[in-house]
């Protein structure tokens, strides 16, 4: 890669996890950083889904696949338009990142991790979220790690945004060099 700020015109990096994990807070770091266009997954869920999350009910795979769907749909559009994107997505499931990956090849994870702890009292704290923090313990049920053939990395989220933003960045100069 020529610019270690750029790693190539058609990257997508999603920044996944549970919520909680600080997906909203490095999607701003990364975009200030790079000044790559950004969506927030949450904005594309339907207004039911919205209703039944702030209701404390865990979304099943029928809530989900239309909005995986539409986060796919984005993700194409930046491909097309070769620009680089970034992309918050729970993206808690194998299925779901494979859906997300099926058909572009810009896809690469950044999987926020915390200590359960840690995200708890970060959603308690939350004012202006529907994510109840009674669905944590769902999202850690449901979550299954990147494994080692997915692009992507594990990165830690109990620092502050830049050093998260330095770390995603440096593993992603190093898978796709």
């Amino acid at each position: 890669m020529s610019d270690p700020g750029n790693p190539s015109p058609t990257t997508t990096i999603v920044v996944m996890g549970v919520s909680g994990a600080g997906k909203s807070t490095v999607l701003r770091a990364l975009a200030g950083e790079l000044g790559w266009a950004a969506a927030e997954a949450d904005e594309f869920h339907s207004p039911a889904n919205v209703a039944k999350m702030r209701s404390g009910t865990p979304l099943g795979d029928e809530d989900r696949w239309p909005w995986l769907e539409a986060l796919a749909s984005w993700i194409a559009e930046r491909e097309r338009a070769g620009e680089p994107a970034l992309l918050t997505c729970s993206a808690l499931r194998r299925a779901y990142r494979d859906r997300l990956r099926c058909g572009h090849p810009s896809v690469w994870f950044a999987h926020l991790i915390a200590e359960p702890a840690v995200i708890a009292h970060r959603l308690e704290r939350r004012r202006d979220h529907y994510m109840p923090a009674a669905l944590l313990a769902s999202q850690l049920e449901t979550l299954e790690p990147l494994e080692q053939d997915e692009p992507g990395a594990a990165i830690a989220a109990q620092r502050p945004p830049p050093e998260i933003v330095a770390d995603i960045l440096a593993r992603l100069r190093e898978s796709r060099p």
